[in-house]
């Protein structure tokens, strides 16, 4: 089985990079095509398509990645998701506040399922909040999460720790499971997050509560073993460092703060390259339904990070099994109500068609670059359970969701499976109890 394993790693591998001849051959022409690597021998062809921030990396040889063909219109739109954008055309606005309202009633919907606004016009002066919160809803259609996922923290040359933590995420809208889900707190989302390895940071956790009133703040707590004891923390916390790490509790997917708590605007709209899972663009992915429900990602086993590729001379939190493909998208800003959250502008590149992240750019209170979180696309896969039930997942085959520290070159990356066993479980069914606040202190025992 480990030969095979490794087999098939090695194919996937010299799909993807075909060396270092092609993409000379090829930084000759101009043009930056499918097929292509981007290296250090043609980065000039990626300027103006990535981040400088990003760019470098390539100039200077720490990145290297495939050029994929992702055509504006190839995407799986899921049934119940793109019925439900179609009904929502014209119907909804962004309130005082930023929530979104029913035009007709001037208040929050009590639930609503597809894209809230499937069409954004530029010179609106709330586009980019509509833009937001699309990217929230296509989030929340795949229903209840848990992860079971590595906590790298790396510096250019390897890892320097490592943790594992089981992460969960419960959704009150968007989802088709949000009808049964009884919601006496006018909550939107709840998370939580608990270390499970190593020994000594083994129990650490913090929960979440996410309200749907937008003038709420989001009632936050965290449990540290050594302290026995369960504490109420301020959500301005969620965008410090998680574990000390360069990755916060608002990065989440791609952003996870609450879209109310800031200020949206409009940047611009620009051809980028992103990252993508090469192989679920081509329509491969593997999902088993859990006897307790759910559907799991069943991914190869490839060393989907620079460091875990003895061969790799490049940065060691490189995506060496990614790939990256134009799209158009949208550059929104958004500036944070409060004046002690931890960055002072954050600037997001969404794809303008299936409104998934690509990167996130934080910058401090005066303007300077210090963070960018990088985050890898999927195209959906639909399911089939035994009773005959569609349900659509992501259609992942690896992650990668990376914050990486601009001032002091390093990155912590997550979204890498604990082992290849682990759950990336999408849809998932959570026991009674499971977010709770005393549950906090059960994790930690």
């Amino acid at each position: 089985m480990m030969r095979k394993s490794l087999g098939l790693a090695a194919r996937i591998l010299a799909v993807l990079f075909v060396g270092a001849t092609a993409a000379a051959e090829t930084a000759a022409q101009g043009t930056l095509e499918a097929g292509m690597v981007l290296s250090k021998d043609n980065w000039q062809l990626a300027e103006n398509l990535l981040p400088s921030e990003i760019l470098k990396h390539y100039r200077q040889g720490e990145y290297i990645n495939k050029i994929v063909d992702w055509p504006v219109d190839h995407y799986v739109w899921p049934t119940g998701f793109a019925a439900g954008s179609k009904a929502n055309e014209g119907r909804f606005d962004i309130g005082e506040n930023g929530e979104v309202i029913d035009k007709q009633t001037g208040k929050q919907p009590l639930y609503l399922i597809g894209f809230p606004f499937p069409t954004i016009d530029p010179k609106d002066p709330k586009a980019a909040a509509k833009i937001l919160w699309n990217t929230f809803y296509r989030t929340w259609y795949f229903g209840n999460a848990r992860n079971q996922s590595q906590l790298n923290w790396i510096n250019a040359r390897g890892l320097e720790r490592r943790t594992d933590v089981e992460v969960g995420w419960k959704y009150f809208d968007g989802t088709p499971l949000s009808g049964k889900e009884e919601n006496t707190e006018n909550l939107s989302a709840q998370f939580i997050t608990v270390v499970t390895s190593p020994a000594d940071m083994s129990g650490t956790s913090s929960l979440t509560w996410r309200y749907r009133d937008p003038g709420k703040r989001d009632s936050t707590w965290s449990f540290v073993p050594a302290l026995r004891r369960v504490r109420a923390v301020s959500p301005s916390n969620r965008s410090d460092g998680f574990l000390g790490s360069d990755m916060s509790q608002d990065d989440g997917p791609f952003f996870d703060g609450k879209p109310e708590d800031f200020t949206w605007t409009l940047q611009d709209v620009r051809e980028q390259l992103r990252l993508v899972d090469p192989l679920s663009l081509a329509g491969k992915g593997q999902y088993e339904w859990l006897p307790t429900g759910g559907w799991r990602a069943i991914w190869p086993d490839l060393p989907f990070l620079g460091y875990m590729d003895p061969k790799w001379q490049g940065n060691a939190w490189a995506s060496v099994t990614g790939a990256l493909a134009k799209r158009e998208h949208w550059v929104i800003a958004g500036v944070p109500k409060d004046r002690y959250y931890l960055y002072g502008k954050m600037e997001m590149y969404i794809d303008k068609v299936t409104f998934q992240g690509s990167w996130n750019r934080k910058f401090d209170w005066k303007g300077a670059l210090l963070n960018t979180y990088q985050v890898m696309a999927f195209i959906p896969y639909a399911v089939t359970r035994a009773d005959g039930q569609v349900d659509f997942v992501q259609g992942s085959n690896m992650a990668f969701q990376c914050s990486e520290n601009i001032t002091r070159n390093q990155a912590t990356v997550a979204g890498i499976k604990s082992n290849p066993k682990s759950g990336f479980d999408s849809h998932f069914t959570f026991e009674p109890g499971y977010f709770d606040v005393n549950s906090l202190s059960r994790f930690g025992k």
